[in-house]
């Protein structure tokens, strides 16, 4: 309970109560060095293709069990970064999302 209440007011407020009431909230972080080895300038793309790769597998995973999902890309980035414990810089947060019982 206390970990859903800090997620929620790390997202924008349209968020929020969909936060508090998700079964699991899933946060995505990125490594940029790892991508920016290979990808040079183009790894910002890269990593933000590849979390949206990941998330649409979830949609389908979820889909499989009747569980809903939805991505939030509308959050505070300082604050989930600290909250999952990130430098914000050489890790930071891409994407994150809900899972739960469909309403």
């Amino acid at each position: 309970k206390e970990q859903a209440e800090k997620i929620s007011t790390s997202c924008f407020e349209i968020n929020s109560s969909q936060m508090q009431n998700a079964a699991v909230v899933f946060i995505w972080a990125a490594v940029p060095y790892r991508t920016e080895w290979r990808a040079g300038p183009y790894a910002y793309k890269f990593i933000a293709i590849d979390a949206g790769h990941i998330c649409q597998n979830l949609y389908l995973a979820a889909e499989a069990i009747q569980a809903g999902v939805c991505a939030v890309a509308a959050y505070e980035q300082q604050a989930v970064d600290n909250l999952i414990n990130v430098s914000g810089k050489d890790e930071f947060a891409v994407y994150l999302a809900t899972v739960g019982k469909i309403a």
